[in-house]
């Protein structure tokens, strides 16, 4: 059930977990699952009243606003309860890393487009000499022409039904395409964005 208003926190077994429910976390754009913790009912309100996400420190045995020492705020974007009433799906816009250690996700692994859509940026803000996705976003008109190449390699090798090359000639067009858009200022989470709201609208 999609909590939505302050009332349906009625609904939420929290005697079931002595006061307590486990909340999983999961990114709303890129479907990557950033963290489990726990909310008693006043970070749950306290969540639905500011639309960022708080829970209850177990080990500080305090409320806990995700974000307020770390920068690392999480906007919430959906709340939903799931059938037993006993467990939380929160549904969140990160504005940093979800675990302590600096990684996106406390469960390590992140899909691999969201892995390579950081080592860009990356290499935008730090634009090593070695770098070849550095010189790539330094000159656009390079970037465009690896673009286009790639698209019609990609195309001459589905053409001809050589699936090797086809999954090799696609990676490429991928990660051209990723490196092209950064250099237009557009990132891999607005494309997915977009798709979502295709998704929704159609």
């Amino acid at each position: 059930m999609h909590i939505l208003a302050m009332e349906q926190v009625d609904t939420i077994d929290f005697d079931k977990g002595a006061g307590l429910v486990p909340v999983v976390v999961q990114d709303a754009l890129t479907g990557t699952l950033l963290m489990l913790a726990y909310a008693d009912r006043a970070a749950v309100e306290r969540t639905l009243a500011t639309g960022q996400m708080h829970f209850h420190s177990r080990s500080r045995r305090e409320l806990w606003h995700k974000g307020a020492t770390s920068g690392n705020f999480q906007e919430l974007v959906s709340l939903h309860v799931d059938c037993d009433a006993d467990a939380l799906l929160a549904r969140v816009r990160p504005a940093g890393p979800a675990c302590h250690t600096g990684d996106r996700s406390c469960f390590g692994g992140v899909p691999t487009l969201v892995e390579l859509d950081d080592v860009i940026s990356e290499r935008a803000r730090s634009a090593p000499a070695d770098s070849h996705t550095a010189r790539l976003l330094a000159d656009p008109n390079a970037a465009g022409k690896k673009l286009g190449e790639e698209s019609v390699e990609l195309a001459v090798a589905i053409n001809q039904g050589r699936r090797e090359e086809i999954v090799g000639e696609a990676a490429d067009l991928l990660y051209h395409a990723l490196v092209a858009c950064h250099g237009a200022g557009v990132t891999l989470r607005d494309v997915i964005a977009e798709l979502e709201r295709r998704r929704v609208s159609n």
